[in-house]
């Protein structure tokens, strides 16, 4: 006899791919037989994915292009539905993508089909009347934060945190000259990291921003250096175009991605607010976090986001653990003010660190085997078997 898993996945972007395969990789482990099918990108097809729809089909950003695509992406949710009902898997896992994959969810789990949901969307922040919709969608919701699963007991709705991948990713303590070395940075300045952002909007409205900062920073210290990592030839471009014109004296380096490396060779980062506060949370860099964006966006948002924090560290430590500058409060006189105590290893850059230790700790859940063993509990038969199918041979 041997334990077979037949699983339905789908993934709409990369994030969701790289999350995917290793969760498909833990389950690996448990089973002498994994059957894969559904949607997702070339990592999730190195671990067995039959992808029945190139991912690229999902990937889609912004408010105008999904409705473009909105026939198209129906078409493909019918098919993925009639598919799955037809030959049901022991398990269906949506990965993200909470628009497209919690309606999918929400029909098989209707029609018999036990399904998970990995990455919770952010009920706990906005637009809390999904969480009805959430609960008839899945049996099971896989948090990547412990934060976010109180909203989720509270409706009655199975949950399990499972650490982030990123935390058992990144090593508890990282060697700050090492990566400065590896890019080529001096070794005993002081540096400061500058990431305004990946996408254009951000990196036109908080760039001249950050380099305002930096040069207040620069005209007191002038033993400070700066690295600005660019996350595309578009945005490297963009910068140099800004650097050239408006701060051919300042010291900056401006480098080809590696956001991470250049977070790890800091003393200290400015960052926007976003996926890379949680980098630099577990590199353990003391940092201050930005945003800002157009004003009829953030009329908007200031009345839908309904938590008391933006940056992630200061969500997941339930404080104020870092300072957060947004909209009208992040000048360029503002921002130098709070960075200046962490270049000198403060108290405040001290506090920072230990808070962040905490959080990694926290986040370090073996995330992939966690996860697997959760998903395998869920797909098992009533009868409290391994989960998944036995097979006579």
């Amino acid at each position: 006899m041997t334990h077979r898993l037949r699983i339905g996945v789908l993934a709409g972007e990369a994030s969701g791919d790289i999350l995917g395969s290793r969760v498909l990789g833990a389950l690996r482990e448990r089973y002498d037989e994994v059957v894969v099918e559904g949607i997702g990108g070339p990592l999730m097809q190195a671990q067995g994915l039959h992808s029945l729809y190139p991912m690229e089909r999902l990937s889609v950003m912004g408010f105008v292009e999904p409705l473009k695509r909105l026939p198209e992406l129906l078409r493909i949710r019918r098919a993925l539905f009639r598919h799955f009902r037809d030959a049901p898997p022991d398990l269906f896992l949506g990965i993200d993508s909470p628009d497209f994959n919690l309606a999918l969810e929400r029909k098989l789990r209707r029609s018999g089909v036990k399904t998970a949901h990995l990455v919770s969307p952010s009920v706990w922040a906005w637009r809390r009347g999904r969480i009805g919709g959430i609960r008839r969608a899945v049996d099971l919701m896989l948090c990547l934060f412990p934060f976010e699963t109180a909203i989720y007991r509270e409706h009655g709705i199975p949950v399990r945190f499972v650490g982030h991948p990123l935390a058992d990713e990144i090593a508890l303590s990282v060697d700050r000259r090492a990566a400065r070395a590896a890019l080529g940075l001096p070794l005993e300045d002081k540096i400061l990291a500058l990431l305004p952002g990946s996408r254009g909007g951000e990196v036109r409205l908080l760039a001249p921003l950050f380099l305002q900062a930096a040069q207040i920073l620069w005209r007191a210290d002038r033993q400070l250096s700066f690295a600005l990592p660019a996350a595309s030839a578009a945005r490297e471009s963009e910068l140099a175009n800004v650097l050239r014109k408006d701060y051919p004296q300042l010291p900056v380096r401006l480098l080809a991605g590696r956001s991470r490396e250049v977070m790890a060779a800091a003393d200290a980062v400015l960052l926007a607010s976003g996926t890379a506060t949680l980098e630099a949370t577990l590199l353990k860099r003391p940092m201050v976090v930005a945003y800002r964006m157009a004003r009829a966006s953030w009329w908007l948002v200031s009345r839908l986001v309904k938590t008391p924090y933006a940056a992630l560290p200061n969500i997941l430590a339930g404080r104020a653990l870092v300072p957060e500058l947004i909209q009208d409060a992040a000048t360029a006189q503002a921002l130098a003010a709070r960075v200046q105590p962490l270049l000198d290893g403060s108290g405040a850059a001290r506090a920072q660190i230990e808070g962040f230790d905490m959080l990694h700790r926290a986040l370090q859940q073996d995330y992939a085997r966690t996860a697997a063993t959760a998903l395998a509990q869920l797909a098992a038969p009533a009868d409290g078997g391994a989960g998944g199918r036995s097979v006579q041979h």
